[in-house]
């Protein structure tokens, strides 16, 4: 179920806090020179509205990441009835934009445990370094989501949780989702697409160079510098 009725503002002290955990997000060092990041998206309808805006925001994640290190993203999402698609992993903001550009829409229920089954799946195949969900409702049974979100979370598998509305069941399983595996949360909507856009850019830049990458991000936006002066050396 979802809402949509109540604007969401995503204040100054929201996003310092999510930016703080994800500074405070363990890193576990390999010898891996990519990180890899699985952006996962609710493509049923009632997300159609604001769709291609927030396709625009998440291609902007590749800039963030210049001189830092690679970044590849793999574009997960569902729609219709029992529709799941995984792109294949992408290393420029292109082809993760052209993957994302030929997406429509359809009704259909949520299917955020296919996510997270798919994540686990990838995850023993090459180490993911985080996974990014933007979703607006839950059609599941949250207890079954948040024993999977400890599941990555003991794999050291942080998931962003990114909530569109304001209902405020979906806000308690994706924060708790969020809290299981080591990650964050943090709503947002249109009007708040600037903080979007930075926190976005921070997750891909943790999967890219973990905390010390997130350092030289003091010029991007007044959320990033919130970051990094959080940063503890």
């Amino acid at each position: 179920m979802t809402d949509k009725s109540k604007p969401v503002r995503t204040n100054s002290t929201e996003v310092s806090q999510f930016l703080d955990k994800v500074a405070k997000t363990p890193v576990r060092a390999d010898a891996e020179s990519d990180g890899r990041l699985l952006f996962a998206m609710d493509a049923t309808a009632s997300r159609e509205t604001t769709w291609d805006r927030a396709c625009h925001l998440q291609g902007q994640m590749f800039q963030a990441t210049e001189g830092i290190g690679s970044l590849s993203v793999q574009l997960c999402y569902y729609r219709g009835f029992n529709e799941f698609h995984s792109s294949a992993w992408c290393s420029s903001a292109n082809l993760l934009l052209n993957e994302m550009s030929r997406v429509r829409c359809l009704g259909g229920h949520t299917q955020i445990n296919r996510v997270l089954e798919h994540a686990m799946k990838e995850h023993k195949t090459k180490r993911l370094k985080a996974i990014v969900f933007v979703g607006d409702a839950l059609e599941e049974a949250a207890d079954h989501l948040c024993h999977q979100a400890g599941q990555l979370g003991v794999l050291n598998v942080p998931l962003f949780m990114f909530q569109e509305g304001s209902n405020p069941r979906v806000k308690s399983a994706y924060r708790q989702m969020a809290q299981l595996s080591g990650g964050a949360y943090s709503p947002f909507n249109l009007q708040s697409a600037s903080e979007l856009k930075d926190l976005l850019a921070a997750v891909a830049v943790f999967a890219a160079g973990g905390k010390s990458a997130l350092k030289k991000l003091t010029a991007l936006s007044p959320p990033a510098a919130l970051l990094t002066q959080q940063l503890k050396d």
